[in-house]
């Protein structure tokens, strides 16, 4: 029976991601409509070129 060599991971997406996302659950929290529109807008990725 053959064994397999496991593979080391440069970056794990999914555990990135994971961690992305709980930090904007945390930061979101409790948050009015208002406060989440202002939130999001503050947080908006912006272009390069602009």
């Amino acid at each position: 029976m053959k064994t397999k060599s496991k593979i080391i991971k440069e970056f794990d997406t999914v555990k990135t991601f994971r961690e992305i996302k709980n930090k904007i659950s945390n930061d979101i929290k409790g948050m009015s409509f208002d406060q989440l529109q202002s939130y999001l807008d503050k947080t908006k990725l912006k272009p390069k070129n602009a």
